[in-house]
């Protein structure tokens, strides 16, 4: 687990290995999505069809049409784990090569191109806020976030040391309808799905 000074213990705690043990049997018997965050566990009760997924299932298929055979637009399992930072996490999109996806177990956060992430609409602090602390702090070089809430997305970019531990440094902003580069690759968004007004929150436990 991440110290008050933003410096990781050599070694996973114990506190660690118990929540990571506790995600694996609630991933195994309950519903959504369980991760492990630099403050604890985080839960999203994720509808399995809609704007969410339509969303999801749109990047994939556009990053996919640019960018080279050995690199993929992965969804799905495995999460991406630093057990020494004490966070495990699990990106609605994986950019990665195939040869970094030949792995036993979680991936390495740090072999991955770039994370996206479809903002859910019942915690949405968890996209916005939470991950961009967590993302950078295990070595993500690129994280883009995309809103169905608001047709808004961003692109973090540029790890630096601070303070508080790394950061992006580089944030640059989209509204959907304009293309927007995910690390090497340029995609359109126009058309993304949005949430309805009327829809039913997801549910957070």
């Amino acid at each position: 687990m991440t110290t008050a000074s933003g410096r990781a213990p050599h070694t996973p705690s114990h506190v660690y290995r118990a929540m990571r043990d506790a995600v694996q049997s609630m991933n195994d018997t309950l519903p959504g999505k369980f991760e492990i965050t630099a403050k604890g566990i985080v839960h999203d009760m994720m509808a399995p069809v809609g704007p969410h997924e339509l969303t999801t299932l749109h990047l994939r298929k556009r990053l996919e049409r640019v960018m080279p055979e050995d690199i993929v637009a992965h969804t799905g399992e495995p999460d991406v784990e630093d057990a020494v930072a004490g966070i495990m996490r699990r990106p609605d999109v994986m950019v990665i090569s195939w040869a970094d996806m030949d792995v036993p177990g979680t991936f390495d956060p740090r072999t991955l191109v770039a994370a996206i992430e479809v903002v859910s609409r019942s915690n949405p602090e968890n996209d916005w806020v939470a991950k961009t602390r967590d993302y950078p702090l295990i070595g993500v070089p690129v994280y883009a976030i995309f809103d169905p809430r608001t047709g808004v997305g961003a692109v973090f970019t540029d790890i630096h040391a601070t303070p508080e531990g790394p950061r992006y440094a580089i944030r640059k902003d989209f509204v959907y309808g304009e293309d927007v580069t995910i690390a090497d690759w340029t995609i359109p968004t126009d058309g993304l799905p949005r949430y309805p007004d009327d829809s039913t929150e997801e549910t957070r436990t």
